[in-house]
């Protein structure tokens, strides 16, 4: 009898620990990743007028191929979207990402900042939330360093050759 309660306890302990282990290697904890440009000689009110338009960020994302928007409703104050967009990852470009992203834009502080940095330049900082399972850690990193690196890299220069 002793040995059937044993078996049934090491059971227990190996189920409960396989799960805990399971549990933490795809547990999904928020990571989060900033990123900050100067345009010189732009006002905030034109670069934040392009960044809301969606339709820019496949110029600006070059991981994006194709996107459609779904839903959208609101005003000039407060405008709200849907989109399903199809991307390459940047580092495995061999598979494709299909994914929702829901949108709302506001002319306030948020996530995507626009601000005056003084009387002709402005500066955009964004804050980017995002989970990941720990087994992909380092490659949601690289991908979210990757592509929040180029969109404002490409922002910058849209903004460059604007200027000049």
């Amino acid at each position: 009898m002793a040995s059937i309660v044993s078996r049934f306890l090491k059971r227990r302990f190996t189920l409960a620990a396989l799960s805990i282990i399971l549990y933490w290697i795809l547990s999904s904890p928020y990571n989060t990743f900033e990123t900050e440009i100067v345009l010189h000689r732009t006002k905030p009110e034109v670069v934040w007028e392009y960044v809301a338009d969606f339709s820019k960020m496949k110029t600006l994302n070059p991981t994006i191929l194709d996107f459609n928007i779904v839903k959208d409703h609101g005003n000039v104050h407060h405008w709200q979207y849907s989109v399903e967009y199809t991307e390459r990852l940047s580092h495995w470009p061999y598979s494709k990402n299909v994914a929702l992203g829901h949108f709302s834009v506001l002319n306030s502080e948020g996530e995507f900042k626009i601000s005056y940095l003084n009387e002709h330049d402005t500066y955009c900082q964004e804050t980017v939330k995002y989970q990941c399972p720990f087994l992909f850690g380092r490659f949601c990193r690289r991908e979210v360093e990757f592509q929040r690196t180029a969109i404002m890299g490409n922002l910058q220069k849209h903004f460059k050759v604007k200027t000049h």
